[in-house]
């Protein structure tokens, strides 16, 4: 693979640059980069001005309304956001919930979706997790009953991202007790202003509101809102997980925050603690070998193919990479003079948070067995 960029390629990302320096907030820049939680009509002014644009549907193919780009254009844009402070896209809807309704999805579906996700004009969340269904997701115990034109939904999710904002819930619900736990999964969309369902705060170790449990009570979910056909939804949720795992590896925010972890620990001397400056050396290492693999991925799927294995690869190692470089910052920033040790307690906080990127979008554990399976046949 050639890594060198186009004189075009080049072209587009000087347009990115500028359009993110003109366009994006100081305010919202600024806490992206010292790492605070952004609200969600800051999500939504971004989004909106990236819709704007004509950048709504950012690695959306041109018949459902994007723009069209390649591979090496979405990375671009990914990585010059992330450069410049542009807060994360809303994935549930955009990387996760769209390309789904892409591949499986009715057309009226895709007409009455993809639209409103892409303007921000519905914020979408997810319904996988259940207590005692994490890692062995198709453990999971919410029924939903065929009554006539509806489906009832019965049962509870939890450890849902930003609930609180959302709009509708894509969720996991067994439709078929009797069959083996893949074969019994239908995948619904529900509207969570539906009566019976009900969003409580788990407040997390940093403090942040940011993840949720949610119960369903009798919710009444119309049969069209069903994805693909009843009892499938195990295949629709492996497609959507290899999605999310793509897009957890985070590979332009890490190099954003290799950049600040050079910064704060040049000014806090630990750069000439050989020990320490091995530590960043080996971390820049996993992360350029990390970005290569990316753009193979990104490859596959502009050649039609979906994520395979190589996505499992890249959310191991670059959650890993992204919890050690919070690490390492937070220790950088113990030694730091006055100015920057006054942002430890937001660095400890955003290590404390990054702890779970190794667990959500399927642990890293799992992620190694179905590396063996897929690559190794064990």
């Amino acid at each position: 693979m050639d890594l060198n960029f186009t004189a075009e390629e080049n072209a587009f990302r000087e347009e990115v640059r500028a359009f993110v320096r003109a366009k994006l907030p100081e305010g919202i820049r600024q806490k992206v980069m010292s790492s605070q939680h952004l609200s969600k009509d800051e999500h939504v002014l971004w989004q909106r001005t990236l819709h704007e644009k004509g950048w709504g549907g950012v690695g959306w193919p041109k018949e459902f309304g994007g723009p069209g780009w390649t591979p090496s254009q979405l990375y671009i844009f990914e990585e010059e956001c992330a450069a410049w402070g542009a807060p994360r896209l809303i994935s549930f809807g955009l990387k996760m919930i769209a390309p789904v309704l892409m591949a499986f999805g009715s057309p009226a579906q895709q007409q009455r979706y993809l639209p409103r996700i892409m303007a921000a004009e519905e914020w979408w969340c997810q319904g996988y997790s259940e207590p005692g269904s994490g890692s062995d997701l198709a453990s999971l115990k919410t029924r939903a009953v065929r009554d006539g034109s509806h489906y009832i939904v019965n049962g509870q999710k939890t450890w849902n991202t930003l609930g609180q904002y959302a709009d509708w819930i894509f969720c996991l619900v067994r439709t078929d007790p009797e069959a083996k736990p893949q074969r019994g999964i239908s995948f619904l969309l529900i509207d969570m202003k539906t009566p019976g369902i009900t969003v409580r705060p788990i407040i997390t170790l940093d403090g942040a509101h940011e993840v949720n449990e949610i119960w369903f009570e009798d919710v009444k979910v119309p049969v069209e809102n069903l994805v693909g056909e009843e009892n499938k939804g195990w295949t629709y949720a492996k497609f959507l997980l290899g999605h999310e795992r793509t897009n957890i590896a985070g590979i332009g925010i890490a190099k954003r925050e290799m950049t600040r972890l050079k910064r704060v620990a040049g000014a806090a001397g630990k750069l000439d603690d050989p020990l320490f400056a091995a530590r960043v050396a080996q971390v820049e290492i996993d992360l350029m070998a990390l970005e290569i693999t990316n753009l193979r991925v990104l490859s596959a799927e502009g050649s039609k193919k979906g994520p395979g294995p190589e996505a499992s690869i890249l959310k191991i190692k670059g959650t890993e990479i992204q919890q050690s470089i919070a690490e390492l910052l937070m220790q950088a920033s113990g030694m730091a003079s006055f100015q920057i040790a006054d942002t430890a307690n937001r660095l400890g906080a955003n290590y404390c948070n990054q702890r779970k990127l190794s667990i959500f979008g399927g642990s890293n554990e799992i992620q190694k067995n179905i590396i063996a399976q897929m690559i190794l046949g064990l």
